[in-house]
């Protein structure tokens, strides 16, 4: 049975990004539906899956990482407005037999993602 997975690497720090609220939505077109949300634990992971089982389907989804505000309670010198705030991630599922793990790595300028294992 899959299951899709998150963490967040914080790559100006070197460390686990901890402590940041996640949201994922599962996408019709441009409808976004709510369907949990999360926060980071101190190793920048959640603490179990963010999808599995039944609730883990083929479709569209995006990840909202707040990192915006995970960067301000650090004490990170930001511009106002903050050149990242939410960081959207908008990817599909096709295989519901597998495992999707969906790393962020982040810093206040630049991000990246990928399908990690």
């Amino acid at each position: 049975m899959g299951c899709l997975t998150t963490h967040v690497l914080d790559t100006a720090s070197g460390r686990p990004g901890e402590n940041i609220h996640i949201k994922l939505f599962r996408m019709s077109g441009e409808t976004a539906e709510l369907v949990m949300e999360a926060r980071t634990n101190d190793d920048g992971r959640v603490d179990g899956p963010l999808l599995e089982g039944e609730a883990f389907t083929v479709g569209e989804y995006k990840l909202e990482f707040s990192v915006g505000d995970y960067f301000r309670t650090r004490g990170t010198a930001l511009p106002d407005p903050a050149f990242l705030d939410i960081v959207p991630i908008r990817f599909g599922i096709a295989d519901a037999a597998a495992h999707y793990h969906v790393p962020l790595l982040i810093s206040p300028f630049g991000y990246s993602t990928y399908r990690g294992s």
